[in-house]
């Protein structure tokens, strides 16, 4: 049994119209419809709804409908790959934020006649934001092709 029907099977032996079925899950009654036409396939979060709903397993829901299962795979590493992007992102913006202030202090001691001085080494002004913007952008570069690959 596809997902559409084990969905209807299940929905009918609660005595539930798609109307009700849809504002249990806090959706449109059109979504309900298409899962149940096999014309499209609701997220995991609703997945994990609907299974609560009708106190079946997601197993069973899943099982039979291999496009389904697909689908669900797909978004689990959707949701893997953010908390390392953000990293990569973090990395950036870091070096971007280091960069301003590197231009900046230059900028204020050039129009200016105060002397800041800029503690923890010229390497690391000159450097260090390039490194890290480098390091973020490569690592962000790498992420999106492994997750291409999957």
């Amino acid at each position: 049994m596809i997902f559409g029907e084990k969905l209807k099977t299940e929905r009918n032996k609660k005595g539930w119209s798609q109307e009700e079925l849809a504002e249990k899950l806090f959706i449109s009654r059109q979504s309900v419809s298409k899962w149940e036409n096999g014309q499209n396939y609701p997220g995991i979060e609703i997945i994990i709804k609907i299974s609560d709903l009708f106190g079946v397993t997601i197993d069973e829901l899943l099982k039979s409908d291999e496009e389904l299962t697909k689908k669900v795979i797909k978004e689990s590493k959707q949701l893997a790959h953010p908390k390392i992007k953000l990293l990569f992102d973090f990395f950036v913006l870091v070096g971007l934020a280091l960069l301003v202030i590197k231009l900046g202090v230059l900028l204020l001691n050039k129009v200016t006649s105060l002397e800041i001085t800029l503690y923890g080494g010229s390497f690391f002004w000159n450097f260090g934001s390039l490194f890290l913007m480098i390091a973020g952008g490569i690592g962000s570069s790498i992420l999106k092709e492994k997750y291409k690959q999957d």
